[in-house]
């Protein structure tokens, strides 16, 4: 078990350093002058210059990246270039709406999701599945940017039953979160479907049938749970997805979230401010694999004891 864990800690603290390291060659390949970005297109060359040497622009790439790890050994994301705001700070600050908002959308998706996939299971091949499928389908296909100006201007702007934007109160992330959960639920609809069909072809749910058990408790007990393991590592990942930044919807409901500060720190060229918003959302992917691992144990407890 020890050993488990410690293969586990190396290859992710592998996937964050190969992270940072890529992240960084590709943000300075991107042409561009830093300092011009940071004093605007007026600036003297005496200012720019004075940019280039607080920053070391100068430098060569390999060597600002040996900088650049070496403070982030020491638990330092550094500071934005356009604000001088502490990266870590930053993120922080705009956390808390960007979980509020994954929350919110995970729980509306994962309550129309699994239902609806445990019912076409039952009633496989019938009227209500082939359109859960089609409807299913069309959900997969839409863009989230045209989905969330769509709903904005039909639900808000015109019928004014959720605010347009910007976060003040729990009702301005219900349309956002509405939003994302129309996205995500054709997907795990079909995925619980998909997993409920295999099992409930397996002889320990045909046992269960036989003892007389109710069909309510054979679906939601004993086929659900051996159904959910796939739908675990999916939704795991995607939430850890989401919790790194929710760029569209963020950016067309004006949430102060991570995803508004990453399409920002993108435009202004702010490497400290990418740099950190990358780690974070790939930390997030990290620690999510290490909470699925314990979930599957708590799921179906034959893996737990395999372990």
């Amino acid at each position: 078990m020890l050993t488990r864990l410690l293969t586990r800690f190396w290859w992710s603290a592998v996937t964050l350093l190969g992270t940072a390291f890529l992240t960084f060659l590709l943000v300075n390949a991107v042409p561009g002058d830093v300092a011009r970005v940071i004093a605007g297109s007026k600036a003297s060359a005496e200012v720019l210059q004075e940019i280039h040497l607080k920053y070391h622009l100068d430098d060569p790439v390999l060597q600002r990246l040996g900088f650049y790890l070496i403070q982030l050994a020491h638990g330092d994301l550094g500071h934005s270039y356009v604000t001088d705001q502490s990266v870590a700070e930053a993120i922080l600050i705009r956390f808390p709406t960007t979980a509020a908002l994954t929350s919110l959308a995970v729980v509306m998706w994962v309550a129309l999701a699994v239902p609806l996939g445990v019912l076409t299971a039952r009633f496989r091949s019938s009227w209500f599945d082939r359109t859960t499928l089609v409807v299913a389908t069309v959900s997969l296909s839409l863009p989230a940017f045209w989905l969330a100006r769509i709903l904005q201007y039909c639900l808000a702007y015109k019928l004014g039953w959720f605010p347009v934007g910007f976060f003040r109160s729990f009702v301005d992330l219900l349309l956002p979160a509405a939003t994302l959960a129309i996205l995500m639920v054709g997907y795990y609809a079909r995925l619980v479907h998909t997993n409920m069909v295999e099992v409930l072809d397996s002889l320990y749910v045909r046992a269960a049938r036989a003892k007389g058990a109710s069909e309510t408790r054979v679906l939601f007990k004993h086929a659900l749970r051996n159904a959910l393991i796939p739908v675990v590592t999916m939704l795991g990942m995607d939430v850890a997805s989401l919790l790194g930044g929710v760029l569209f919807i963020e950016n067309v409901f004006a949430l102060p979230g991570i995803g508004n500060l990453a399409v920002q720190s993108v435009l202004n060229l702010d490497v400290p401010m990418i740099m950190g918003t990358v780690l974070f959302s790939a930390t997030l992917v990290v620690g999510a694999n290490w909470v699925v691992d314990l979930l599957y144990g708590w799921i179906d407890p034959r893996i737990k004891s395999a372990s």
